[in-house]
């Protein structure tokens, strides 16, 4: 899908940014003005350690997240926007990678993201490198690989603001309901308010383990939970419920 740059801009720059983005600023702000305060999460906003959270603004370094944010965790699905990204601008071009691009997107197709793999097996690690992803590694398999919310925020905002035309942002706004596997795709940042496109990712083995990365205007948001998708749909809308209380009007 074909979108006009400076309007996509435009408006992912907008209102809803102050809403979102400034919101957390101007709490964190006023905590900031306290000697010795960290910034990041404002201190009267609880998330559950299990969840590791970012949020992102379109400009460079502007951003906040729990305590944990940095925190290297499997990328789950998240791998395959890093896995399309590398494909798109670095593959030979071909229909063949935009198809298998768009199934892992949408659908978070593992077969599609197998081949991709098996046809660019340092995706990963050469995305990672060009965006200074810190806690992003390929771990010899997409499968296996790492990332931390703060990175796939700051990836996310990057391409926001440097491509904003970029199919991987228009896949991640066209999703399918379920995904390759019978999963339902509904949850985690998809929640939040005005959010434009999600990316989800979970774990088949072991314990339950989810992710998922939204996009809207102005603003990216990541979440990794050590739990289910309930849980982290919990967490990241109690902090949002949390950060937003103190500009909800008086009555």
């Amino acid at each position: 899908m074909e979108r006009d740059a400076e309007v996509v801009m435009g408006t992912r720059a907008g209102a809803v940014a102050a809403v979102v983005a400034g919101v957390w600023m101007a709490v964190a702000g006023a905590a900031c003005a306290q000697p010795g305060f960290d910034p990041g999460i404002p201190p009267s906003v609880h998330v559950p350690p299990r969840t590791a959270l970012s949020v992102r603004t379109l400009v460079p370094g502007a951003g906040w997240g729990t305590d944990n944010e940095t925190e290297e965790r499997g990328a789950l699905s998240i791998a395959k926007l890093f896995m399309a990204d590398f494909a798109l601008r670095h593959g030979d071009g071909s229909a063949e990678d935009r198809e298998l691009g768009e199934r892992m997107v949408c659908k978070s197709d593992d077969a599609a993201a197998d081949r991709i793999a098996a046809k660019y097996p340092y995706a990963i690690d050469a995305i990672a490198q060009e965006y200074g992803l810190r806690a992003t590694h390929g771990g010899g398999g997409w499968e296996l690989s790492t990332t931390s919310v703060a990175d796939v925020a700051d990836f996310l905002a990057a391409k926001l603001r440097d491509e904003p035309d970029s199919l991987i942002l228009a896949w991640m706004e066209q999703p399918s309901e379920r995904a390759s596997d019978g999963t339902r795709q509904d949850w985690g940042t998809a929640r939040l308010p005005q959010v434009y496109g999600t990316k989800w990712g979970w774990s088949d083995v072991g314990p339950p383990e989810v992710a998922s990365v939204s996009f809207g205007p102005g603003f990216t948001v990541a979440a990794h939970t050590y739990g289910t998708s309930e849980q982290q749909t919990e967490d990241v809308l109690g902090a949002w419920s949390a950060v937003t209380a103190p500009m909800a009007p008086k009555h």
